[in-house]
């Protein structure tokens, strides 16, 4: 072997041990994109915030359809990155397989449980937030009717709307929720047209409060409702700012914590079954300056109260992932 060919070989390996020591986290962003205002951008804000702080730089990709999970799963392992983050429950399948093919790379899934010895599985309590929203809704409508908007029809949207009638009902038993789902396919979370159509169905119907958990497509709902001068509600991002005074509350759902959190444990990122809810602040509602002149003191002291229930047993909001069967729908 020449000096030549050992100074490579060193430099070679050298480079190898530094890719493994230097190891980068990745996020796979769903579809929708990662500036959709809504779920994507949550997590972003999590990377992001982790970079900030830390100075360290990670790997991202936002998909364009469906076929590329397995591909940007298995990219990202085989770069070294580790962790490696996905958002959403899409990606349980692919997760599956390639979690098997690299044993010694740590994966993050939100949003659904996959079992397997080097993967976190981060779920939230949405039907909690979903409630709290719920009575806001009841507490500020005026004609007793409120709308509730969702994304692609799947047990998790049915989640968030079980939850939110379950809230509009504790708070006046009376009232009429309109609900309506975008879709049975993934294009559901990104389609404002359709999310701007069925607030306007359900103004008609009287609707005065919408709420919208449909990530991109919440966009033309949140629109929709300003235009129509009625109140809305946004998820999982504060939605507050997209229009002052007539988004109500946004129901925080932090996505954002999760992806902080994994991408600060590294490499040594615990696995199993996580769950954030109310009570250890990964769900909640928010109350800022867009807000804080619609949001009035009886709305807050009924959604606080309600919180309190919550976080002390008092009340028991139905979970719809545990039982489909929910109780007021």
């Amino acid at each position: 072997m020449t000096l030549m060919h050992k100074l490579l070989g060193a430099a070679a390996s050298l480079a190898i041990t530094a890719t493994a020591v230097m190891a980068d986290p990745a996020i796979i962003f769903d579809l929708g994109g990662k500036f959709d205002k809504s779920f994507n951008e949550a997590a972003y804000s999590g990377a992001q915030k982790w970079a900030d702080e830390t100075g360290g730089s990670y790997k991202e990709i936002e998909l364009s359809s469906e076929a590329q999970r397995e591909q940007a799963l298995r990219r990202f392992a085989e770069a070294g990155n580790n962790p490696i983050v996905m958002t959403g429950f899409a990606f349980a399948s692919a997760l599956e397989t390639v979690a098997k093919d690299f044993p010694d790379t740590k994966f993050a899934i939100i949003d659904m449980v996959v079992d397997q010895p080097n993967v976190r599985s981060v779920v939230f309590n949405e039907h909690e937030g979903s409630y709290l929203v719920g009575v806001a809704a009841a507490k500020a409508s005026k004609s007793g009717t409120v709308g509730f908007v969702g994304g692609m029809d799947i047990p998790l949207i049915r989640k968030f709307a079980c939850g939110y009638v379950q809230g509009v009902k504790a708070t006046n038993p009376d009232a009429t929720v309109i609900q309506n789902m975008t879709g049975t396919t993934p294009a559901a979370w990104n389609d404002p047209v359709k999310g701007a159509e069925l607030t306007k169905a359900q103004i008609a119907q009287g609707a005065d409060v919408v709420y919208a958990a449909a990530g991109g497509t919440g966009v033309g709902v949140l629109q929709t409702a300003a235009d129509e001068g009625i109140f809305s509600i946004g998820v999982d991002s504060n939605q507050n700012y997209l229009h002052p005074g007539s988004v109500l509350t946004s129901m925080l759902k932090r996505v954002d914590v999760a992806v902080f959190e994994a991408f600060t444990e590294g490499e040594n990122l615990t696995t199993g079954f996580n769950v954030l809810g109310i009570s250890n602040g990964g769900i909640d509602y928010a109350v800022d300056e867009n807000n804080a002149s619609v949001f009035t003191d009886d709305i807050k002291a009924a959604v606080e109260a309600a919180k309190a229930g919550i976080v002390d047993g008092s009340i028991e909001v139905h979970d719809y992932m545990s039982d489909d069967n929910c109780p007021v729908m």
